[in-house]
């Protein structure tokens, strides 16, 4: 069956120098997606045909990802400051918000930012904090000097467990292609907002009803990462699917399904498993 939102994906409106697509009944509640780093908003095709039908989704792209590469300096802040300006361009006054990865990073961001308007917030496969610097910063360069593709083995085997890219060659080779399309600039322009992203002080300021959710198999942003973000944040949930870093994709029923019913009011199970050591993106 053809996703009936992957066109709407491939759409381009632009507004503050961000791309981005809605889709969805204009008077249903709003959620807005945030991709991963090295991702666009196609991240979502698996979710779209289920949310869509009880939400306006908002999808955007980052500098390089879709979006032209902006001038200032990168920053996770500057990406919530201008999706606040499309926010408010689109009338959008309350809203649920998903991010994976870096979109986590975007998400705790933008709660600061918006206070009571973000009403509900899923922190999937992220952290407060990503880690030592110079990794990023010699990513971002890698990206410039070797292409993004020089990256593209190393981040598919962060995102999806062995066994997976094994049963499901076509959605490997779907990602592989958003990775590498990925323009080098933007890329080093989000690694290095990446880089200097620290929310680990403010994570007591979070008031929205939060959903984190861990991947079990998770190198990027391990469990142990996951359940310390979740237990920062006061009465969020935990959930851990079986999957690596993009559980959207490597756990696509599970991590749909919980969302939906985490958006809807639903409560959620309480899961973990072993510690894993911290790890990289």
């Amino acid at each position: 069956m053809v996703n009936p939102y992957f066109s709407m994906l491939r759409q381009h409106s632009e507004y503050a120098g961000v791309s981005h697509a809605v889709a969805g009944d204009p008077g249903a509640p709003v959620l807005v997606l945030a991709n991963s780093l090295g991702t666009n908003r196609r991240l979502w095709s698996e979710q779209l045909c289920d949310w869509a039908g009880d939400h306006r989704i908002i999808c955007f792209d980052y500098p390089g990802h879709g979006s032209p590469v902006w001038r200032e300096t990168p920053s996770i802040r500057a990406i919530a400051a201008r999706l606040a300006q499309l926010l408010d361009h689109l009338d959008v006054q309350r809203y649920a918000f998903c991010g994976l990865s870096m979109g986590g990073a975007v998400g705790m961001e933008l709660a600061g930012l918006h206070g009571d308007r973000m009403q509900r917030l899923v922190l999937s496969n992220t952290a407060a904090s990503f880690g030592d610097p110079a990794f990023w910063t010699a990513r971002g360069q890698t990206a410039v000097d070797a292409g993004v593709a020089a990256l593209a083995d190393a981040t598919l085997a962060r995102w999806f467990t062995p066994g997976f890219a094994a049963d499901h060659p076509s959605v490997v080779a779907f990602y592989r292609a958003m990775l590498c399309a990925t323009e080098p600039s933007g890329y080093r322009w989000c690694c290095n907002a990446v880089r200097d992203f620290d929310f680990r002080d403010r994570l007591a300021t979070l008031r929205q009803p939060t959903l984190v959710i861990g991947g079990a198999h998770d190198g990027a942003t391990p469990p142990a990462q996951s359940r310390e973000l979740a237990a920062a944040i006061a009465g969020a949930d935990y959930i851990e699917l079986d999957a690596a870093h993009l559980g959207n994709a490597g756990a696509a029923p599970a991590f749909t399904a919980a969302v939906r019913a985490f958006l809807a009011g639903a409560p959620q199970p309480s899961t973990s498993a072993g510690s894993h050591d911290l790890g990289q993106q």
